[in-house]
C-alpha cells in the first residue's frame, strides 16, 4: 500500500522560508497599523491595485461624496458602493451617524470588513446576493473599473437594481453620453480628485438635486 502522503506536493525549503519571511513582514506591516491606531476603514489601509484599474480618491473627495451620500440617503438611509471602496472607507469612519451602507466590489481584500462586502463582478451584474432586495437603497454610488460602454451598461444594470431612486456615478468626462443613456445622469459641477493624478478627467454624475453643483 502506498503512503497517502506522498502525493502531497512538498514545498521546497527555499520556497517554505520565502513564503515565511513574507508572512512575517506582511505580519509586521499589521503590527505596525494595529500599533499606531491603525484605522482599518481610512483611505490606502488597503493599497490600490492596479491590475484591478483601482484608483483611490483624494481625502477631500471621498469626504465630499460620502458627505452627499449620507444628505442624500436621509436619516436610517441605506448606501451602496458600487466599486468605490475609498467613499465606502470614508462613511465607514462617520461612525454613529444614521445609515448603513454595503460595498460591492470585485477585490476580496475588502471582506475584511465582514457582513457588508458583497463580491462583485460587473462582467455579471445581477449576480447578487437573494438578501440584497431590489430598491433596497437610498443611494447607490458607482464608479465603474472601466472607461467602456460595456462596463457601464452592466454596472448601470446593477445599480438599477439596487436603488430607489437616487444614483451617484463617478467616471470619465468622456463617458457623458453613455451616462446620459444608461442611467439618466447629469454632469455636476464638482470635479473628483484622485490621490493620484489620472489621465483621464473625471467627473460626477447624478439624476436627482445634489449638493454637487
Amino acid at each position: 500500500k502506498m503512503d497517502d502522503d506522498d502525493d502531497i506536493p512538498q514545498l521546497s525549503s527555499h520556497t517554505l522560508a520565502a513564503l515565511q519571511e513574507f508572512y512575517l513582514e506582511q505580519q509586521q506591516r499589521e503590527g505596525m497599523k494595529t500599533s499606531q491606531g491603525f484605522n482599518q476603514y481610512s483611505i490606502g489601509s488597503i493599497e490600490e491595485d492596479w491590475q484591478l484599474s483601482q484608483f483611490w480618491y483624494s481625502d477631500e473627495t471621498a469626504s465630499c461624496l460620502a458627505k452627499e451620500a449620507i444628505l442624500a440617503a436621509g436619516k436610517g438611509g441605506r448606501i451602496a458602493c458600487v466599486s468605490a471602496p475609498s467613499v465606502y472607507q470614508k462613511l465607514k469612519e462617520q461612525d454613529g451617524q444614521d445609515f448603513s451602507v454595503c460595498i460591492l466590489e470585485y477585490d476580496r481584500r475588502f471582506s475584511v470588513y465582514g457582513e457588508e462586502f458583497i463580491f462583485y463582478d460587473y462582467n455579471h451584474p445581477l449576480d447578487l446576493p437573494e438578501n440584497l432586495l431590489p430598491h433596497s437603497f437610498d443611494i447607490v454610488i458607482a464608479d465603474p473599473p472601466y472607461l467602456s460602454e460595456e462596463c457601464l451598461q452592466k454596472t448601470a444594470e446593477t445599480i438599477k437594481y439596487l436603488t430607489k431612486g437616487k444614483i451617484l456615478l463617478c467616471t470619465g468626462a468622456v463617458m457623458e453620453e453613455q451616462a446620459a443613456k444608461h442611467l439618466g445622469v447629469k454632469m455636476c459641477k464638482f470635479i473628483p480628485k484622485h490621490s493620484r493624478n489620472l489621465a483621464n478627467e473625471f467627473r460626477c454624475y447624478v439624476n436627482y438635486a445634489s449638493g454637487l453643483d
